[in-house]
Protein backbone atom coordinates (compact mmCIF):
# COMPACT_ATOMS: atom_id res chain seq x y z
CA UNK A 1 0.00 0.00 0.00
CA UNK A 2 1.29 3.15 -1.02
CA UNK A 3 1.90 5.74 1.99
CA UNK A 4 -1.23 8.11 1.94
CA UNK A 5 -0.40 11.77 2.76
CA UNK A 6 -3.11 14.28 2.91
CA UNK A 7 -3.22 18.54 2.76
CA UNK A 8 -5.96 20.70 2.68
CA UNK A 9 -5.48 24.12 1.72
CA UNK A 10 -5.91 27.02 -0.60
CA UNK A 11 -5.17 28.99 -3.45
CA UNK A 12 -6.10 31.94 -5.32
CA UNK A 13 -6.84 31.20 -9.23
CA UNK A 14 -8.56 33.65 -12.00
CA UNK A 15 -9.87 35.68 -8.99
CA UNK A 16 -10.97 33.38 -6.43
CA UNK A 17 -9.67 31.77 -3.57
CA UNK A 18 -10.34 28.38 -3.90
CA UNK A 19 -10.56 25.33 -1.11
CA UNK A 20 -8.92 22.02 -2.50
CA UNK A 21 -7.34 18.91 -0.70
CA UNK A 22 -5.13 16.32 -1.75
CA UNK A 23 -4.83 12.76 -0.75
CA UNK A 24 -2.34 9.75 -1.48
CA UNK A 25 0.94 9.19 -2.83
CA UNK A 26 2.95 12.29 -3.85
CA UNK A 27 4.39 10.72 -6.91
CA UNK A 28 1.30 8.49 -8.08
CA UNK A 29 -0.69 10.02 -11.10
CA UNK A 30 -2.74 12.65 -10.10
CA UNK A 31 -7.51 11.84 -10.55
CA UNK A 32 -9.39 15.20 -9.93
CA UNK A 33 -12.38 15.09 -8.63
CA UNK A 34 -15.21 17.41 -9.41
CA UNK A 35 -18.60 18.20 -7.65
CA UNK A 36 -21.77 18.20 -8.81
CA UNK A 37 -23.79 21.43 -8.50
CA UNK A 38 -24.66 21.38 -4.86
CA UNK A 39 -22.20 19.98 -3.41
CA UNK A 40 -19.02 20.05 -2.10
CA UNK A 41 -15.37 18.14 -1.77
CA UNK A 42 -17.22 15.71 0.46
CA UNK A 43 -19.57 14.53 -2.23
CA UNK A 44 -16.24 12.50 -3.25
CA UNK A 45 -15.56 10.74 0.31
CA UNK A 46 -16.79 7.42 -0.63
CA UNK A 47 -14.35 7.00 -3.15
CA UNK A 48 -11.29 7.88 -1.08
CA UNK A 49 -10.20 5.37 0.64
CA UNK A 50 -9.74 3.17 -2.61
CA UNK A 51 -8.27 6.03 -4.80
CA UNK A 52 -5.70 7.18 -2.37
CA UNK A 53 -4.17 3.82 -2.11
CA UNK A 54 -3.12 3.62 -6.18
CA UNK A 55 -3.43 7.61 -7.31
CA UNK A 56 -2.87 11.24 -5.87
CA UNK A 57 -6.38 12.61 -5.84
CA UNK A 58 -7.09 16.17 -5.98
CA UNK A 59 -10.39 17.65 -4.66
CA UNK A 60 -11.77 21.09 -4.87
CA UNK A 61 -14.75 23.02 -4.14
CA UNK A 62 -15.90 24.66 -7.29
CA UNK A 63 -16.21 28.16 -7.78
CA UNK A 64 -19.58 29.51 -5.38
CA UNK A 65 -19.39 25.95 -3.74
CA UNK A 66 -18.36 24.79 -0.11
CA UNK A 67 -15.67 27.12 1.26
CA UNK A 68 -14.03 28.38 -2.34
CA UNK A 69 -14.79 31.61 -2.99
CA UNK A 70 -18.18 33.02 -4.16
CA UNK A 71 -17.43 35.54 -7.02
CA UNK A 72 -20.26 37.34 -9.25
CA UNK A 73 -22.06 35.41 -11.14
CA UNK A 74 -23.22 34.28 -14.14
CA UNK A 75 -20.62 31.86 -14.68
CA UNK A 76 -19.76 29.82 -17.38
CA UNK A 77 -19.02 26.42 -18.16
CA UNK A 78 -15.50 27.51 -19.97
CA UNK A 79 -14.92 29.55 -17.14
CA UNK A 80 -15.40 26.69 -14.41
CA UNK A 81 -13.57 24.75 -17.03
CA UNK A 82 -10.66 27.14 -16.91
CA UNK A 83 -10.94 26.77 -13.02
CA UNK A 84 -9.34 23.37 -13.52
CA UNK A 85 -6.86 24.45 -15.21
CA UNK A 86 -5.92 27.25 -12.97
CA UNK A 87 -5.81 24.93 -10.23
CA UNK A 88 -3.29 22.38 -12.27
CA UNK A 89 -1.31 25.24 -12.83
CA UNK A 90 -0.82 26.40 -9.64
CA UNK A 91 -0.27 23.11 -7.80
CA UNK A 92 2.33 22.50 -10.99
CA UNK A 93 0.57 19.62 -12.29
CA UNK A 94 1.08 19.49 -15.79
CA UNK A 95 -1.49 16.45 -16.43
CA UNK A 96 -3.71 14.63 -14.90
CA UNK A 97 -7.49 11.93 -15.02
CA UNK A 98 -10.43 13.88 -14.46
CA UNK A 99 -13.68 12.78 -12.84
CA UNK A 100 -16.48 14.89 -12.91
CA UNK A 101 -20.52 14.35 -11.67
CA UNK A 102 -23.54 16.14 -13.20
CA UNK A 103 -22.02 20.47 -13.57
CA UNK A 104 -19.05 19.03 -13.63
CA UNK A 105 -19.32 16.27 -16.35
CA UNK A 106 -19.96 19.13 -18.62
CA UNK A 107 -16.97 20.61 -17.38
CA UNK A 108 -15.15 17.68 -18.43
CA UNK A 109 -16.35 17.73 -21.82
CA UNK A 110 -15.21 21.16 -22.14
CA UNK A 111 -11.43 20.30 -20.74
CA UNK A 112 -11.32 17.53 -22.74
CA UNK A 113 -12.20 19.65 -26.20
CA UNK A 114 -10.13 22.58 -25.52
CA UNK A 115 -7.39 21.71 -22.83
CA UNK A 116 -6.85 18.02 -24.02
CA UNK A 117 -2.61 17.90 -23.49
CA UNK A 118 -3.84 19.04 -20.08
CA UNK A 119 -5.39 15.08 -18.94
CA UNK A 120 -5.13 11.76 -19.71
CA UNK A 121 -8.88 10.48 -19.71
CA UNK A 122 -12.20 11.84 -18.77
CA UNK A 123 -14.52 10.00 -16.25
CA UNK A 124 -17.94 11.66 -16.92
CA UNK A 125 -20.97 10.75 -14.72
CA UNK A 126 -24.57 11.68 -14.41
CA UNK A 127 -24.21 13.98 -16.88
CA UNK A 128 -25.01 15.33 -20.59
CA UNK A 129 -23.60 17.52 -23.47
CA UNK A 130 -27.00 19.32 -22.58
CA UNK A 131 -28.45 19.05 -19.55
CA UNK A 132 -31.62 20.43 -18.14
CA UNK A 133 -33.85 23.51 -20.25
CA UNK A 134 -33.29 27.05 -20.45
CA UNK A 135 -36.87 27.32 -18.93
CA UNK A 136 -36.34 24.97 -16.39
CA UNK A 137 -33.45 26.49 -15.16
CA UNK A 138 -34.50 30.21 -15.46
CA UNK A 139 -37.07 28.61 -12.78
CA UNK A 140 -34.96 27.41 -10.45
CA UNK A 141 -32.66 30.64 -10.32
CA UNK A 142 -35.84 32.60 -9.55
CA UNK A 143 -37.07 30.13 -6.79
CA UNK A 144 -33.38 30.39 -5.13
CA UNK A 145 -33.46 34.37 -5.54
CA UNK A 146 -36.72 34.43 -3.79
CA UNK A 147 -36.28 32.54 -1.09
CA UNK A 148 -32.67 30.39 -1.17
CA UNK A 149 -32.29 27.05 -1.29
CA UNK A 150 -34.20 25.48 1.91
CA UNK A 151 -37.89 25.42 -0.39
CA UNK A 152 -36.13 23.53 -2.97
CA UNK A 153 -33.90 21.35 -0.99
CA UNK A 154 -36.56 18.25 -0.78
CA UNK A 155 -37.23 17.74 -4.12
CA UNK A 156 -33.66 18.10 -5.42
CA UNK A 157 -32.51 15.62 -2.77
CA UNK A 158 -35.67 12.99 -4.22
CA UNK A 159 -33.74 12.92 -7.52
CA UNK A 160 -30.29 12.59 -5.93
CA UNK A 161 -31.70 9.25 -4.81
CA UNK A 162 -33.54 6.41 -5.28
CA UNK A 163 -36.19 6.07 -2.75
CA UNK A 164 -35.09 2.89 -1.33
CA UNK A 165 -31.26 4.61 -0.85
CA UNK A 166 -32.92 7.04 1.03
CA UNK A 167 -35.14 5.00 3.64
CA UNK A 168 -31.67 2.62 3.66
CA UNK A 169 -29.02 4.70 3.95
CA UNK A 170 -30.86 7.91 5.94
CA UNK A 171 -27.04 9.41 7.18
CA UNK A 172 -25.54 9.54 3.78
CA UNK A 173 -28.71 11.40 2.32
CA UNK A 174 -28.90 13.40 5.08
CA UNK A 175 -24.97 14.52 4.71
CA UNK A 176 -25.77 14.98 1.07
CA UNK A 177 -28.67 17.35 2.07
CA UNK A 178 -26.60 19.50 4.12
CA UNK A 179 -23.28 19.97 1.66
CA UNK A 180 -26.46 21.41 -0.11
CA UNK A 181 -28.19 23.53 2.33
CA UNK A 182 -24.76 24.68 3.37
CA UNK A 183 -24.02 26.25 -0.42
CA UNK A 184 -24.30 29.84 -0.80
CA UNK A 185 -27.16 30.78 -3.26
CA UNK A 186 -25.09 33.16 -5.21
CA UNK A 187 -23.22 30.33 -6.52
CA UNK A 188 -25.46 27.67 -6.64
CA UNK A 189 -27.41 30.29 -8.96
CA UNK A 190 -24.68 31.41 -11.06
CA UNK A 191 -23.85 28.02 -11.29
CA UNK A 192 -27.48 27.07 -12.77
CA UNK A 193 -27.00 30.22 -15.15
CA UNK A 194 -23.97 28.10 -16.49
CA UNK A 195 -25.57 24.54 -17.19
CA UNK A 196 -28.58 26.68 -18.40
CA UNK A 197 -26.11 28.08 -21.20
CA UNK A 198 -23.82 25.25 -22.23
CA UNK A 199 -25.27 23.38 -25.18
CA UNK A 200 -21.98 20.81 -26.17
CA UNK A 201 -24.56 18.10 -28.33
CA UNK A 202 -22.62 19.76 -31.59
CA UNK A 203 -18.76 19.39 -30.03
CA UNK A 204 -18.17 16.01 -28.18
CA UNK A 205 -17.39 14.12 -31.37
CA UNK A 206 -14.30 16.18 -31.19
CA UNK A 207 -13.20 14.66 -28.19
CA UNK A 208 -10.36 12.16 -28.55
CA UNK A 209 -9.10 11.39 -24.80
CA UNK A 210 -10.35 7.58 -22.91
CA UNK A 211 -13.58 8.73 -21.76
CA UNK A 212 -15.79 6.38 -19.69
CA UNK A 213 -19.15 7.64 -19.40
CA UNK A 214 -21.77 6.51 -16.22
CA UNK A 215 -25.18 6.75 -15.75
CA UNK A 216 -27.69 6.19 -13.21
CA UNK A 217 -30.45 4.10 -14.32
CA UNK A 218 -33.04 5.84 -11.83
CA UNK A 219 -31.63 9.21 -12.61
CA UNK A 220 -34.41 11.84 -13.37
CA UNK A 221 -32.10 14.87 -13.16
CA UNK A 222 -29.49 13.45 -16.03
CA UNK A 223 -31.07 10.55 -17.62
CA UNK A 224 -29.48 7.24 -18.73
CA UNK A 225 -30.70 8.17 -22.34
CA UNK A 226 -28.58 11.26 -22.06
CA UNK A 227 -25.28 9.12 -21.28
CA UNK A 228 -26.05 6.55 -23.53
CA UNK A 229 -26.50 9.82 -26.07
CA UNK A 230 -23.38 11.27 -24.96
CA UNK A 231 -21.30 7.98 -24.92
CA UNK A 232 -22.27 7.39 -28.53
CA UNK A 233 -21.11 10.86 -29.50
CA UNK A 234 -17.95 10.32 -27.90
CA UNK A 235 -15.38 7.67 -30.43
CA UNK A 236 -14.30 5.06 -28.55
CA UNK A 237 -16.25 5.85 -25.66
CA UNK A 238 -17.34 3.08 -22.55
CA UNK A 239 -20.29 3.30 -21.03
CA UNK A 240 -21.54 1.91 -17.63
CA UNK A 241 -25.07 2.20 -16.15
CA UNK A 242 -25.32 1.72 -12.63
CA UNK A 243 -28.15 1.10 -10.03
CA UNK A 244 -28.61 4.51 -9.01
CA UNK A 245 -30.18 7.68 -9.06
CA UNK A 246 -28.27 11.17 -9.50
CA UNK A 247 -25.26 10.91 -7.29
CA UNK A 248 -24.56 7.30 -8.25
CA UNK A 249 -20.88 7.28 -6.75
CA UNK A 250 -23.00 7.60 -3.54
CA UNK A 251 -25.43 5.73 -3.57
CA UNK A 252 -24.06 2.77 -5.93
CA UNK A 253 -20.78 3.56 -4.23
CA UNK A 254 -18.79 0.34 -4.32
CA UNK A 255 -19.36 -0.08 -8.30
CA UNK A 256 -18.86 3.21 -8.80
CA UNK A 257 -15.46 3.38 -7.19
CA UNK A 258 -14.46 -0.33 -8.95
CA UNK A 259 -15.31 0.82 -12.29
CA UNK A 260 -13.82 3.53 -11.57
CA UNK A 261 -10.54 2.31 -10.49
CA UNK A 262 -10.68 0.05 -13.38
CA UNK A 263 -10.87 2.29 -16.31
CA UNK A 264 -8.19 4.54 -14.80
CA UNK A 265 -5.50 1.48 -14.20
CA UNK A 266 -6.40 0.65 -17.94
CA UNK A 267 -5.02 3.91 -18.75
CA UNK A 268 -2.24 4.03 -16.84
CA UNK A 269 -1.05 0.61 -18.51
CA UNK A 270 -1.18 1.88 -21.75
Amino acid sequence: MLTRNSDMTYTKINGARFHYRLDGAPDAAVVVLSNSLGTNLATWDAQMSALAQKFRVLRYDSRGHGLSDVTPGPYTIAGLAQDVVGLLDALQIPAAHYCGLSVSGLIGQWLGIHAPKRFESLTLCNTAARIGSTDGWNSRIAAVRESGIAPIAKGVVARWFTEDFAKRQPTWVEGARQMLLHTPPEGYVATCAALRDEDLREQVSRLTLPTLVISGAHDAAVTAADGRFLAGKIPGAEYLELNAAHLSNIEAADAFTAALLKFLGQQEAK
